[in-house]
């Protein structure tokens, strides 16, 4: 410290000052110096260790490096090394003797830069982390911005409490301990923050939501793809191009509909009933019988159906002259058979998961007849376009097996029975 003062001294003397005003300004010429191997170190920072970095990060086949050398992390970390240098080397400066409140203020503001400096560098390098985690396929859909969020809220907190306590030079433990006795209102300022950062918690350790995923949430309206999970807010980018924003607690509190496993799934399931007119159900005739032999997918069921019923109607000696004896075919299980084989021989049905056709509970609208299978392909386009293809084939053929559609009375029914009165 003392032989840069002195040569300080000696080189304001040479510039002509007396002995004792070079005496008061020797502090301020070594400053000056300090500044200026300040700018220097900047300087080989920028222009030979950035320029190194960045040249071996383009010959690596490493993606971090390359995002380190496009977000500008390490700009933001040099720029603490000069500042570092000009706060160790401002007591060769001044003297805490002679100028000690000159010091401490400099010194206090090298501490509140380097303090700032450091915050800005660990928050964009946990924005970092974070975009090198997504590009990870394995990691590409567990939403961890959340937790990256709190992170850099804290990181930002913790930066603000330091800075405070450098100015009012207090501990920063003792600006936390008072901190803690008002608990309760940085947790009703800070309520949304909280809620968010345990629904986030809850939602990615019970793998409950991830960006890309369909969900249905009835109370908000949303019915989309999840596009992104943040601390404050799940953004769904419904079917009509609108985004509706949830709050991830709103997740955890009310139910919502993930349709993730359909399909990761073999096939997404087509579930719709038919009302059948129940007047149109009869026996089946000899005539009906022949009939219905021509049909390909109910010709060998009629055959081995007409066996079994034969045999258990002379086992247990029914009299075939009366219908209602025994046990007998009916134009609607035929068309059950129909419907079901049908189905098992469509290409677009997944051949490997559950395919039938059941009765449901008759009502006053008929009894429905319900189809229930599923889609080998789970894209909603071309399961639609699925789904109305087989029922197209269902309404067209159900005709054929002398059976009618329950429809309720329509104005073309009313106007078609006046003019055959006429």
């Amino acid at each position: 410290m003392n032989i840069l003062k002195t040569w300080g001294n000696d080189l304001l003397q040479l510039m002509g000052m007396s002995e004792d005003m070079a005496i008061q300004y020797e502090s301020f010429v070594v400053l000056l110096f300090i500044i200026l191997g300040a700018y220097v170190i900047d300087s080989i920072c920028n222009n030979i260790v950035l320029k190194v970095f960045t040249q071996i990060a383009r010959k690596t086949q490493n993606v971090w490096d390359d995002l380190i050398v496009e977000r500008k992390i390490i700009h933001k970390f040099i720029n603490i090394v000069p500042s570092l240098f000009i706060y160790i080397m401002l007591p060769f400066a001044f003297s805490e003797e002679t100028q000690g409140e000159v010091l401490d203020v400099l010194r206090r503001l090298c501490e509140v830069y380097i303090i700032a400096i450091s915050v800005r560098f660990v928050y964009v390098s946990l924005g970092l982390l974070h975009e090198v985690y997504n590009r990870k396929e394995s990691m590409k859909n567990k939403p961890v911005k959340g937790f990256v969020q709190i992170i850099q809220v804290l990181v930002i907190v913790v930066g603000v409490i330091c800075v405070i306590a450098v100015l009012i030079n207090k501990s920063p433990i003792t600006l936390l301990a008072g901190l803690g006795a008002s608990a309760a209102i940085l947790t009703l300022v800070f309520k949304d923050t909280i809620l968010g950062f345990i629904a986030g918690i809850q939602l990615s350790s019970n793998d409950m939501l991830r960006p890309g995923d369909w969900i249905t949430v009835d109370k908000y309206k949303a019915d989309g793809e999840v596009i992104d999970v943040t601390l404050y807010a799940v953004k769904v980018k419904n079917w009509d191009n609108t985004v509706t924003t949830i709050p991830p607690y709103a997740l955890i509190s009310d139910s919502f509909q993930n349709w993730r496993n359909m399909f990761e799934s073999g096939g997404r399931r087509i579930k719709r009933s038919i009302n059948i007119d129940m007047n149109s159900v009869r026996f089946c005739t000899p005539d009906m019988l022949e009939r219905f032999r021509k049909i390909n997918y109910v010709s060998d069921y009629i055959d081995k159906k007409e066996e079994e019923l034969k045999a258990y109607n002379e086992a247990h000696n029914i009299d075939n002259s009366i219908l209602v004896n025994g046990r007998r075919q009916t134009n609607l299980g035929v068309f059950r058979a129909y419907l079901l084989n049908y189905l098992k021989n469509h290409p677009g049905v997944n051949k490997d998961l559950i395919c039938m056709v059941r009765h449901l509970q008759p009502t006053d609208k008929g009894i429905p007849v319900e189809l229930y299978c599923f889609s080998s392909n789970r894209a909603w386009e071309i399961y639609e376009q699925l789904q109305a293809d087989i029922f197209d084939h269902v309404l067209a053929i159900i005709p054929e097996f002398g059976l009618h559609v329950f429809q309720n009375v329509s104005g073309y029914d009313l106007s078609t029975l006046k003019i055959g009165n006429k």
